[in-house]
């Protein structure tokens, strides 16, 4: 009998036009994308461009109710509407557009939020929630990889279901879905506060090669705290450094066939590797800097593709932030490894440089394919972005000894244990033995209630950055042993190594309805290591 796997490799299992990734080459396990170079660019021709930020419309005059006369794609009601009501509204669209990847390369044909990629970047605060009016304006008769079906999920987000993107919930090329993000503390505490949240195409089965294609974006959120201006008088804001010395960062690795064109291997079901690095969608850009403090926040947006980075000065970072969420004191950290989407967010002080200094952000973590990284670090590695000391400004900046605490884990609210195996069976990837099916609820935890759910990666060699969606977790136990200290926070995104085994601590409130927890590898993700948990009264 063939295995999944084996059928999509043969094409017994069509993809919507595959222009030119079709023409790739089948293997019997995996194909062997290495094969497939990009033509030769030159590094650090193009400055790294710093993505706008989303404007809002005056009104929309959004329904709670579905309304699909309007043209809105069909959904269920909102939750707590009236809890949350609206303050502020967007209005994107999804769309084709021409993209400059390198200034070596033709046009590329991308899709976008709003036509960019990477999509604006939103500046949203606790207390005023919004909607977002996201417009499906794909062509129907598209070429290439990609489906013109989209469903936007705001990754970390603590989101009603009906607007959290859910892979199935995904709309045509022609309608609109209203997305309700109420920016409200999941349970009401403070020290459950988020940051740097990101958001995507989450299409079942294509999220892959849509969110690839370029419809990735982030989304910024401040409170009092963390508020986004280095000058706030309030004594008990952070001040970190803001405004343009705030600088979103989203690493996306890319292949090209010869010609230049933007190339994607929907028949690797392993995972796809690309041999240019991207940054907010350049390859190998520059960044002007002044001499003063800055505050990065990183971003893999994959599709596979695991990183180390370190600075070529030898300079540490320091690290305030893991997958969003500030720590709860600043860690001096000599590299940051990510797996496909993880954040860190990072301070990097350039006031030591002289102007005309060049240094580099460089990736040194081995990865050949997607299996995930083999744990060698290379000397020197890829420089990924060039950071250039070209003047003197001015910082109020600071980083503060205490960032935020981290929420108590009460053990007493457990009700039960779970145990999610993440494996390679029957020629795909399975949670517990099982391909995602979004018509089987696999686990139903009560709305108020604890669990501790094992996570083990059963899958020999492979790597897997395991996403859930909606509640952050904080880890108990890594193989048995307390959580490195860059692991001692609330996440969303955890990585289990081979044979890994790794305990949380998640609670279920405020938003009832389905979610899903797969891996973020995003072709494991597709095809099909994905399952569906619903939070039940």
């Amino acid at each position: 009998m063939l295995s999944r796997r084996r059928i999509i490799q043969l094409g017994l299992i069509s993809f919507p036009a595959i222009h030119p990734i079709a023409r790739a080459p089948a293997a019997n396990r995996d194909t062997n994308d290495s094969e497939l170079a990009s033509p030769p660019t030159r590094p650090f021709a193009a400055e790294l461009p710093v993505m706008p930020i989303a404007q809002s419309v005056p009104s929309l005059d959004p329904p709670s109710q579905p309304d699909p006369v309007s043209g809105e794609a069909p959904r269920a009601s909102h939750q707590r509407w009236h809890d949350f009501l609206p303050k502020m509204f967007y209005d994107i669209h999804q769309m084709e557009a021409q993209h400059s990847f390198h200034p070596d390369l033709p046009l590329n044909t991308i899709w976008g939020f709003n036509g960019i990629f990477p999509g604006p970047t939103f500046h949203a605060r606790y207390g005023e929630p919004i909607v977002v009016r996201f417009h499906n304006d794909l062509p129907t008769n598209h070429v290439g990889f990609g489906i013109p079906q989209t469903t936007t999920h705001l990754h970390n987000g603590h989101t009603p279901s009906e607007s959290d993107g859910f892979p199935a919930d995904f709309f045509d090329s022609g309608l609109f879905k209203d997305n309700h993000y109420p920016n409200t503390l999941a349970g009401g505490d403070p020290r459950e506060t988020l940051g740097t949240l990101w958001y995507h195409d989450h299409r079942v089965d294509f999220t892959a090669q849509n969110s690839y294609r370029g419809l990735v974006g982030f989304y910024l959120l401040f409170d009092d705290q963390d508020s986004g201006d280095e000058l706030d008088h309030n004594p008990r804001a952070f001040r970190l450094p803001s405004g343009e010395f705030d600088i979103p960062l989203v690493f996306a690795d890319k292949r090209f066939t010869r010609d230049g064109e933007l190339l994607f291997n929907p028949f690797n079901l392993e995972g796809f590797i690309g041999d240019k690095f991207t940054v907010n969608g350049v390859i190998q850009p520059f960044l002007k800097v002044a001499r003063r403090k800055y505050r990065f926040r990183l971003l893999d947006a994959g599709p596979s593709r695991f990183y180390e980075f370190l600075l070529s000065s030898g300079q540490p970072f320091i690290l305030i932030a893991n997958d969003g969420n500030l720590l709860p004191n600043p860690l001096t950290v000599q590299s940051a490894r990510l797996g496909v989407a993880n954040r860190m967010d990072v301070i990097i002080d350039f006031s030591n440089y002289r102007i005309g200094d060049q240094l580099f952000l460089v990736n040194r973590l081995a990865q050949q394919d997607g299996t995930g990284p083999t744990g060698e670090l290379l000397n020197p590695g890829t420089p990924i972005l060039r950071f250039d000391v070209d003047r003197d400004a001015p910082d109020h900046s600071q980083v503060p000894s205490t960032l935020r605490p981290l929420p108590d884990i009460d053990l007493s609210q457990v009700v039960r244990t779970r145990r999610w195996v993440f494996g390679d069976d029957n020629g795909g990837w399975t949670v517990n033995g099982k391909f995602f099916n979004v018509n089987e609820v696999r686990a139903a935890p009560q709305q108020g209630t604890a669990e501790i759910w094992v996570l083990q990666n059963d899958g020999g060699d492979w790597s897997h950055p395991i996403h859930i969606h909606m509640e952050e977790f904080q880890i108990l136990s890594r193989n048995g042993q307390p959580p490195p200290p860059h692991e001692v926070s609330r996440k969303d995104v955890v990585i289990l190594g081979p044979d890994d085994e790794v305990r949380v601590f998640i609670r279920f409130r405020d938003f009832l309805g389905r979610y899903p927890t797969h891996c973020h590898n995003l072709v494991h993700e597709d095809h099909a290591m994905m399952f569906r948990w619903d939070v039940v009264p």
